[in-house]
């Protein structure tokens, strides 16, 4: 199996050159995501997934890739259950969060991180008013 420290370099390696929307790093977010859910009191298998929640969905890393890779099972479903479909809705995508043991854990951080207000003071005020009321209304979905 990989140990934290292995998934961590492989998401780093994988998100290498990637930026969010605010021009930062991509691997900071991961690294506030994972940290979030450790200090929610995740376990090790949600820090991993944590650090790989945008990777399959991002194209970062191919769900076969996730399929082969020497994760435990439940980090590879928290991994598949927060990854989006393209088209899907959010209230289905919500009740997969909610079905998948340890996901919702790692969405509450994911989403915290992104809605975290100094992150969204950088973006222009349409993309940050649009993407406050997306996470908003995914907490709601999630009943957070």
């Amino acid at each position: 199996m990989l140990t934290l420290a292995e998934v961590e370099a492989l998401a780093r390696a994988a998100h290498q050159g990637q930026t969010d929307k605010a021009g930062r790093p991509y691997a900071e977010h991961l690294r506030a995501v994972a940290d979030g859910v450790r200090a929610r009191g995740g376990n090790d298998e949600q820090i991993a997934a944590a650090w790989l929640h945008d990777s399959v969905e991002d194209g970062a890393l191919s769900a076969r890739w996730l399929h082969e890779a020497a994760l435990s099972a439940r980090t590879k479903d928290i991994v598949l259950a927060v990854t989006k479909r393209t088209g899907e809705d959010p209230a289905e995508y919500a009740r997969r969060i909610l079905a998948t043991p340890g996901a919702l854990l790692v969405k509450e951080a994911d989403l915290a991180h992104n809605a975290d207000p100094a992150r969204l003071a950088v973006l222009a005020p349409a993309t940050r008013d649009r993407l406050t009321e997306k996470y908003a209304h995914m907490r709601r979905l999630l009943g957070l």
